[in-house]
């Protein structure tokens, strides 16, 4: 499954660890460790959101497209 949602990444003082966002799927997130340690684990956390909304008959939310200038 390839997933294409915006990550929003970073350090929770709070927590004392790394922090990631999915903001297009609400409640989606996860932390870990390290940078690469949180990334891993919203990816599993946003596979699991998707099949738990499938298995409910929930809409999946298009991931959006962002437009990057300079």
């Amino acid at each position: 499954m390839t997933l294409r949602y915006e990550i929003i990444l970073y350090w929770s003082q709070e927590d004392q660890a790394f922090i990631a966002e999915v903001p297009e799927l609400p409640g989606c997130a996860a932390d870990g460790e390290t940078y690469q340690e949180a990334l891993q684990n919203v990816e599993i956390i946003m596979q699991e959101w998707i099949q738990t909304a499938e298995e409910l008959g929930r809409q999946i939310p298009e991931a959006k497209q962002r437009l990057m200038s300079a």
